[in-house]
């Protein structure tokens, strides 16, 4: 895809210049090989003429039995080439950057009878019948205590640290007010839930690509955000570092070990253990 943009004259260099970023910053988090480009299918044209793609496009994310990321292109997709290609670029970076922490995390897998159930994703374990560590948040929780929204949370964070420092190294600047604007601003992580107006949307689709971005926001990444800073006190950035190192590796300790160390005994269970997880199945 890269390539097709540039024949047609268009500069994917911001995505080049963040993979350099994330291969230096990963491999110091642990993430020995990022994922093969040939396990990442990136749809740019569409048979529905109003289509839109982009990060929170209703079929896009990454599938871990498959080990396949299917990432669409960013904006309208009715020619195959970006409407907005510094905004589409970004939008490429920060859905790969995503999508190699979660190729990267820990996973474990048991056979149940005829199906593969996950035993351990990341920080989080799940018995065979299902029940999970962590239990879901409360409907509306400005937080998070859910495993679940930490990891995804923490894998999106680093994502868009990466994203927004290529942006600034390669000079891409916030485009002018419109869906571009927020996609700008969610893609480098400066996006206010509270600005974003589905309604100012043009049409259905970019009105429910509106929509998703900021439920994604709003239960994602600021539950993270307050979840780090309620936990990590001054030292948010390092206990962020530490979950991604373990999110990773597998290796729990290491998060429990910082979290008693600057919260007290049993942090980890006391914040995330739902009492069903101890329960006889």
């Amino acid at each position: 895809m890269l390539r097709q943009w540039e024949a047609a004259g268009l500069d994917a260099g911001v995505f080049r210049y963040g993979l350099a970023l994330l291969r230096l910053r990963y491999s110091a988090l642990g993430l020995a090989r990022l994922l093969p480009l040939e396990r990442v299918l990136v749809g740019v044209e569409s048979t529905q003429p109003d289509a839109f793609g982009g990060f929170h496009h209703p079929n896009q994310g990454y599938r871990h039995l498959q080990m396949q990321a299917l990432i669409t292109m960013y904006g309208p997709m009715a020619t195959g080439l970006p409407e907005n290609p510094p905004v589409a670029a970004l939008d490429l970076l920060r859905s790969y950057a995503h999508d190699c922490l979660h190729y990267g995390s820990c996973r474990t897998y048991r056979l149940l009878g005829e199906s593969v159930v996950r035993g351990q994703y990341g920080l989080n374990f799940r018995r065979p019948d299902g029940r999970s560590y962590s239990a879901p948040d409360p409907v509306g929780s400005r937080t998070t205590r859910n495993l679940g929204i930490v990891m995804e949370g923490a894998c999106d964070r680093e994502a868009r640290t990466i994203t927004r420092l290529a942006a600034e190294q390669c000079q891409i600047h916030e485009p002018s007010p419109g869906i571009d604007r927020y996609a700008y601003r969610d893609v480098t992580g400066l996006l206010d839930v509270d600005d974003i107006d589905p309604a100012s949307a043009s049409s259905p689709v970019t009105t429910a690509f509106l929509t998703a971005m900021a439920s994604y926001q709003r239960n994602i990444n600021d539950r993270y955000a307050a979840f780090l800073d309620e936990v990590g006190h001054t030292e948010s950035y390092e206990l962020h570092t530490v979950i991604l190192s373990a999110i990773i590796s597998g290796d729990v300790t290491t998060v429990c070990a910082w979290l008693d160390q600057h919260n007290g005994p049993y942090t980890f269970a006391t914040l995330f253990l739902s009492p069903s997880y101890l329960t006889a199945g």
